[in-house]
């Protein structure tokens, strides 16, 4: 079928039931009039007009040539849209999300069937929409995302606090501080400017008021009732990135309504992800929107429920540009047998079962800035953001290394830990790590998991630890797909710190492992065939814009050695930017820095400020946020504050501060 010729609607109001307006921008095959076309909705907060587009441009271009419809809209408060956003998934925002779908379905151009899709934000909402069962929405696509909002997103993990929650509320504080574009909402938009920037929540006092997994975690997270779910989803991650649990969830979950497909990618769509190799993600989700949107008879139910990209030992690089490994298929996926491995009595890491175990109680107490070289949460380039050379952390881990590999071995699934813990102290952290040693020493993160020791019956009610105790805890790793190949050894590294990207608990007491009791159990790859995973055809989708200024990335560790303080630094600039269109240069700023004595956990301080710019035709917009995060032993202490400027002129200021107590973290 010869592609179709298609125009672009650079803003469509929604309106909704309570008079809101919503801002779109629509992508519309031609000739709709005599044959209605199916659409597919992606809704975000991340700003249509200057925020998502070149991706937008990219994707939906595509779907247009191919007969359909793109709708994409600023979430309420986002973009151009009206009101002002009130959190994270909340019950408006899905409530919202049902509105357009149904809002679409009735478009004289529209046949009435509506797929919806998205990564991070859009990822969660359009599996969060589809379990509120909307009548026209028929599937979804769902791109580095979560089924359990508590653990497998970027505040909680197993208990843990993670440093990516003030990350990323200092990122959202800075995107939602925008301005709309005046071209697009008239003379009323320094009004909606205003408005934003008075009624505008921090998003860390909500997420730090809820650090057990109750209600406001269980709304969102479709693991509460796979059973309800009522749409196929194709559901893709990477091992690159903070959400590569998700498509495993999915499809032991949701069964075979569930496709999933995890390559080795960092946060971003498949056909312009890194490492390479990408996916040909535009043909894939045609070919399901047709299937499903359609009712094109083309097999796409028939797809394997896991396709994954087994890694075959890549190293820690400055730049991972192309990953090794190959791709395979699993047509039914079933809880991976395990190999087991035990600590033998010479310290090795052997498998099960040994002659002799290991030598017994080790007490550990890592360094607090022990996971300098974790790299991000959630990652966006194939650079210092990924995990680095591991040798750094292992120097205050403990490590169990197995002999040299005489033949490779291939995993795909989650690796669990269990051993005997004791501290003396109502909790701990504990973080274990699979790392593969290469035959010259480098270290490559493979997985890793950790647990807040009060949480290891789980997360809605904590309880302490018995001090001085022995305890039977078990810990279940991030999934991982990976070969290890011969002549390299697996190591299991504990450690007690893995900051910045958990945040210290209250106490550091270090722990006493029992070394004899510790049993790692690895999922093997088992049957599967090796399949080919198209590459797109474009290597290089993403439209050029104009750069008027050059992007900046620093990461550094400074180790202040006559204060005993330990500084994490992050500089991202984005530069100046000018989209060839509308005219609109944008240029975004971040600088974080995480500092914290290695002996004090009390002296952790996290501090991102953000710098958006916005200019044309001579006139210049911009925010400046902060937002800050500290700590005592019983309470967390958070600020904020917002600053808008138009020209030179400061037009707008606002402070937030709270102090909130912590719940055993």
């Amino acid at each position: 079928m010869a592609d179709r010729n298609f125009t672009v609607i650079e803003n469509e109001w929604i309106t909704l039931k309570d008079g809101t307006r919503l801002a779109a921008r629509i992508w519309m095959p031609e000739g709709t009039e005599q044959n209605p076309v199916p659409a597919v909705l992606e809704y975000l907060p991340y700003r249509k007009r200057d925020g998502t587009c070149a991706r937008d441009e990219s994707t939906y271009p595509a779907f247009a040539a191919a007969g359909i419809a793109g709708v994409r809209v600023d979430i309420r408060g986002s973009g151009e849209s009206e009101g002002v956003i009130d959190g994270e998934y909340t019950p408006r925002e899905l409530s919202d999300g049902c509105e357009i779908i149904e809002w679409i379905a009735v478009q004289p151009w529209s046949n009435g069937k509506v797929g919806m899709m998205g990564i991070s934000w859009g990822g969660f909402n359009c599996l969060q929409v589809a379990a509120l069962k909307p009548p026209a929405l028929k599937a979804v696509i769902s791109i580095a995302s979560t089924v359990d909002r508590y653990n497998d997103d970027i505040h909680y993990k197993n208990g843990c606090h993670l440093s990516a929650q003030l990350s990323w509320a200092a990122t959202m504080l800075a995107y939602q501080s925008r301005s709309p574009d005046p071209e697009l909402v008239g003379d009323g938009w320094r009004t909606m400017w205003l408005e934003r920037l008075e009624n505008e929540p921090f998003f860390l006092e909500e997420w730090l008021e809820h650090q057990r997994r109750d209600d406001f975690w269980r709304h969102g997270s479709i693991c509460e009732d796979f059973d309800g779910f009522p749409v196929p989803a194709l559901v893709i991650a990477g091992w690159a990135d903070g959400y590569r649990n998700t498509p495993i969830k999915a499809v032991e979950g949701l069964g075979s309504r569930a496709k999933a497909l995890i390559g080795p990618w960092v946060h971003k769509y498949p056909h312009f992800a890194w490492p390479k190799p990408r996916a040909d993600f535009l043909s894939e989700a045609i070919r399901w929107w047709n299937r499903w949107l359609r009712n094109e008879p083309n097999g796409a139910e028939q797809l394997p429920q896991m396709r994954a990209y087994i890694l075959d030992g890549p190293k820690p690089a400055l730049r991972r540009n192309e990953d090794p490994g190959r791709w395979i298929a699993k047509d039914v996926w079933s809880a991976p047998e395990m190999r087991s491995f035990v600590v033998a009595s010479d310290g090795r890491l052997a498998t099960a079962p040994a002659s002799k175990r290991g030598n017994g109680d080790v007490y550990l107490r890592s360094p607090l800035d022990t996971g300098t070289a974790a790299g991000e949460y959630f990652t966006l380039k194939p650079d210092a953001e990924m995990a680095g050379d591991q040798r750094i952390d292992d120097a205050g881990s403990l490590t169990f290394d197995t002999r040299p590999l005489l033949e490779g071995e291939d995993y795909l699934g989650q690796p669990v830990l269990a051993l005997d813990v004791a501290c003396n102290a109502a909790t701990a952290n504990l973080v274990a790590r699979l790392v593969d040693i290469h035959p010259d020493g480098t270290a490559t993160r493979v997985s890793f998991g950790v647990l807040n020791l009060a949480h290891r019956n789980g997360n809605a009610r904590p309880a302490p630890m018995e001090k001085n105790h022995k305890t039977r805890v078990t810990l279940v790793l991030d999934a991982c797909g990976y070969r290890f190949r011969a002549g390299h050894r697996i190591r299991l590294s504990l450690s007690t710190s893995y900051w910045p990207m958990i945040l210290p608990p209250p106490t550091d007491p270090g722990l006493t492992i029992d070394t004899a009791s510790l049993s790692l159990a690895l999922p093997l790859l088992g049957d599967h065939r090796e399949i080919v995973v198209p590459q797109p055809a474009n290597p290089d989708p993403l439209p050029a814009y104009v750069e008027l200024s050059p992007p900046q990335t620093r990461r550094t560790v400074e180790r202040d050695m006559t204060r005993g303080v330990t500084h994490y630094r992050i500089y991202e600039g984005t530069g100046l930017i000018e989209h060839p269109d509308t005219g609109v240069a944008t240029e975004d700023i971040r600088e974080e820095t995480w500092s914290i004595a290695p002996g004090d956990p009390h002296s952790m301080t996290g501090v991102s400020t953000w710098t958006c710019i916005a200019r044309r035709s001579g006139r210049s917009l911009k925010t400046v946020s902060q937002s800050r995060l500290s700590c005592t032993a019983t309470e967390w202490i958070t600020s904020a504050k917002v600053e808008a400027f138009e020209g030179e002129e400061q037009i707008f200021a606002k402070t937030f501060e709270k102090r909130i107590r912590r719940d055993m973290m």
